[in-house]
């Protein structure tokens, strides 16, 4: 098991077992909420960087293994958001966080999000920056709350939602009014891809990265193009907001 960083760590990264070196898990352990600031932003991106670092080095053989990533974590909270006292006012923060969720939305493994409890705001689009996602059944919400809250979003991140929901009723239900789902609500509305009972959500998960681990065959590269090619309009989008207002487009029109 590995720490990011190492003292005081926001993130653990390990394997599923010994058998499968490139079935990876992120564990959120900035609790007891797992809410982001620029350190736990730093600590995925130092994750990525060292799983990428492996799947550069694998032999030949280790190449056909393909791969996967979840990211979970443990309590009450898959993550609560933002840590809003640490990042509102912190122009750092701003010029990572998307860039963040566009590094994992373009990773070369296939990503799954395995949701233990409550996914609000900046950790409802962490969990919808992932490939899959699995949920737990028995308790918990995904939400943006920005809207119930007075915080508009921050620059080029609905992006990330619009790339998981193509339905603009379920996107104004998102955005525009906050509403909470829970995850077989998620089901239906074709964001979540599996609501189960809380002690399957990691057997689902890893389950799932099983079956779509050999879409990542010769360390990833592959599918990280096809990534990137696919998302390029939102990459672009994003990617030009940072360090920019909400809204500070609309007032050039």
């Amino acid at each position: 098991m590995l720490c990011f960083p190492e003292t005081n760590p926001r993130v653990k990264l390990y394997t599923v077992d010994s058998a499968h070196p490139t079935n990876f898990i992120l564990e959120l352990c900035n609790l007891p909420e797992n809410r982001i600031d620029i350190t736990l932003a730093n600590a995925v991106i130092a994750a990525l960087d060292h799983i990428e670092g492996i799947l550069d080095n694998l032999t030949e053989e280790q190449k056909l293994l393909g791969g996967s990533l979840i990211t979970t974590s443990s309590g009450k909270f898959f993550s609560n958001g933002l840590d809003v006292e640490k990042s509102l006012n912190n122009p750092e923060f701003h010029k990572r966080f998307t860039p963040f969720l566009v590094r994992l939305m373009n990773f070369r493994l296939p990503t799954i999000a395995a949701i233990n409890g409550h996914a609000f705001a900046g950790g409802c689009l962490l969990a919808f920056a992932h490939d899959y996602i699995v949920m737990n059944s028995e308790r918990g919400f995904i939400c943006m709350n920005e809207i119930d809250i007075g915080f508009p979003l921050p620059p080029g991140s609905p992006e990330v939602l619009k790339n998981r929901v193509s339905n603009p009723i379920i996107l104004r239900k998102i955005i525009n009014e906050g509403k909470r789902f829970s995850a077989q609500e998620g089901v239906d509305s074709g964001f979540i891809d599996y609501a189960v009972p809380k002690d399957k959500v990691m057997e689902t998960a890893i389950n799932l990265g099983y079956q779509v681990s050999k879409k990542a065959m010769n360390g990833g590269v592959t599918l990280g193009l096809m990534k990137i090619e696919t998302n390029r309009i939102m990459n672009t989008t994003i990617l030009t907001s940072v360090g920019t207002k909400t809204g500070s487009y609309f007032s050039k029109l």
